[in-house]
């Protein structure tokens, strides 16, 4: 008979399978991580390789110039840095908050659970429309769905350098205006599952304190939730910035530098698509120096990103 008067020892070490098992599964994380790695400097040395005679020929002076022009061999790509730039922060500016808004609202028991669920699948199913649809639409819709508001934004702020134009249709607002659709998505389904990934335990111990559903959201599962909903906000800039087809068809393709909003603009992945087919000579070296620029911006906005989620996890205790 067991005697329950000794202590029951229980044996918790693995076996050698499974400890093979996890090694295994160590070093071939591991190895991936580090072919990842590999690739992304590949393709940035390859990018940098093909753009040397464009380093050598026009130095920093390339991201400083605002003329393009393949006839007399001057390249300047500040108009399109401007163009990459604004486009995507307006996108991120409308986009975040609205996006963190229908996650909070997606999230918690505002709705009957059919109902969340699906708006939950019409907000993914966003996320999975092609670029080439978007500017189909951007196109034919939201650039004279727009033509009252930017006749109103000229002829009532026109004094104001971002609508000192006149709208022509193709320009930095209609291409905002869709990057903002197009990564809503994103934002919204990372905020959510960063919030959904939080212990209920969490909210019930708020509640039970006395604190309010509002205070509960904003005091208590925003901020725990705040790495994740940040690396979702920094992918989505990365999506806005890389952006090619659809803002093509909807930001005018223009290479001169405006501050206007509503003025034909361009940016560095339109450039890309437009002329690389046609390109020749020191033309290539210089759209391969542009992508080399638009790489660096993407990672460093990658670096950014985990930058600020290692410092909330850390400023968080977790």
């Amino acid at each position: 008979m067991l005697d329950r008067t000794q202590p029951m020892i229980f044996n918790d070490r693995p076996s050698p399978f499974k400890r093979w098992l996890n090694r295994g599964f160590i070093l071939s994380t591991g190895l991936a991580a580090l072919i990842v790695a590999g690739l992304v400097g590949w393709i940035g040395w390859q990018v940098a390789r093909e753009a040397q005679p464009a380093i050598a020929a026009l130095g920093w002076r390339f991201l400083l110039d605002r003329s393009w022009n393949p006839v007399t061999n001057e390249y300047g790509v500040l108009p399109m840095l401007w163009g990459t730039v604004s486009s995507a922060a307006i996108a991120l500016l409308l986009a975040t908050p609205i996006g963190i808004g229908t996650a909070i609202f997606l999230s918690e028991d505002f709705l009957p659970l059919p109902l969340r669920t699906l708006l939950v699948f019409w907000v993914e199913l966003l996320a999975a429309i092609p670029s080439i649809v978007y500017g189909i639409w951007g196109f034919f819709i939201l650039i004279p769905l727009l033509q009252p508001l930017g006749a109103w934004l000229h002829g009532t702020l026109g004094w104001l350098p971002v609508f000192s134009t006149p709208y022509v249709g193709p320009g930095l607002l209609p291409a905002g205006l869709l990057l903002t659709l197009m990564i809503l998505p994103l934002i919204t389904a990372i905020a959510r599952d960063s919030l959904l990934a939080l212990p209920s335990e969490w909210r019930d111990a708020s509640l039970s304190l006395g604190a309010s559903r509002w205070t509960t959201i904003f005091r208590v599962l925003i901020p725990a939730a705040a790495s994740g909903i940040g690396a979702g906000v920094m992918l989505a800039l990365g999506r806005a910035l890389g952006e090619t087809m659809a803002v093509t068809m909807v930001i005018g393709n223009s290479n001169t530098l405006s501050a206007s909003l509503l003025a034909p603009s361009n940016t560095i992945a339109s450039l890309l698509a437009n002329q690389f087919n046609e390109a020749r000579d020191l033309q290539v070296a210089a759209l391969m120096y542009a992508a080399l620029v638009l790489f660096g911006i993407t990672l460093l906005v990658n670096v950014l990103a985990e930058w600020i989620v290692f410092n909330v996890q850390s400023s968080s205790g977790r």
